[in-house]
């Protein structure tokens, strides 16, 4: 199987228990840290509650953006699992019950005639490929660059992983460079990180101000391609070192 090497990554987390604090989410920090390992950015996150119409909408909309993206919750047999019938009408397709995954309904419970709210939970879009489930066997299912997951940690999170180290090359290995200027103030250095972010588009160059008990901080990062991070950061350090402020600098270089 040919695997892809994604720009990003997008994460939809389904779930009306968690915006009302009935549940606390787990999926972003999971998430966030398994790509920080494939070397893969997270590139957005949505929280959604379990309607409908939103839920299509958003699946829709995240389709569209050709980036490859993981759905957590609502594709179990409960009432309120609206999620693969959504994905199915955001990709106009009808649902259908999956083959494959009858056949792992029928070696799970044994029994010729499945009820009809364990049915379901096989019943995809028609495009519908399976994700295993090492923890029930109950799968979930990619539809295009979508893959869809259950809203249970213990099932989901295994199965995210699953599908990165088996659809997904590792990103490019990055450096971040990281520095801290004391009593420094963002808005001194921002005409000279936007002349900076210029001259390297493929960089990611940031500024974190914060505030301290002696006043003020920044930190600033540039991430990306190891010279090209190297060479930019030595730059930033010459560009400091002939500013009329006489910043005190705390380095950080990190491989990323």
């Amino acid at each position: 199987m040919s695997r892809h090497q994604p720009l990003g990554f997008g994460l939809i987390i389904i779930g009306s228990e968690i915006l009302d604090d009935r549940r606390q989410d787990s999926h972003f920090a999971f998430c966030r840290d398994r790509l920080i390992e494939h070397r893969l950015p997270l590139i957005y996150t949505k929280l959604l509650r379990d309607d409908p119409a939103l839920i299509t909408d958003q699946l829709r909309w995240a389709i569209g953006q050709k980036t490859p993206f993981f759905c957590c919750g609502g594709i179990g047999g409960t009432p309120d699992d609206y999620t693969r019938d959504c994905a199915a009408a955001a990709l106009d397709e009808p649902v259908a019950t999956h083959k494959e995954g009858l056949a792992i309904l029928h070696d799970r419970f044994g029994v010729e005639d499945i009820p009809e709210p364990v049915l379901r939970m096989v019943q995809f879009p028609a495009s519908a490929t399976l994700i295993p489930n090492p923890v029930n066997h109950i799968p979930g299912f990619t539809v295009g660059h979508g893959h869809f997951v259950p809203g249970f940690p213990e099932m989901a999170h295994p199965m995210m992983r699953w599908v990165l180290d088996t659809y997904y090359e590792p990103g490019a290995i990055t450096t971040r460079h990281t520095m801290v200027l004391p009593e420094a103030r963002e808005a001194d250095l921002t005409t000279m990180l936007d002349a900076l972010t210029a001259e390297h588009p493929q960089l990611s160059i940031s500024s974190l101000p914060r505030y301290t008990e002696s006043g003020t901080e920044v930190e600033l990062s540039i991430s990306g391609e190891p010279d090209a991070a190297d060479a930019a950061f030595a730059q930033l350090r010459e560009i400091l070192a002939t500013t009329a402020t006489p910043y005190t600098i705390t380095e950080t270089p990190t491989q990323a």
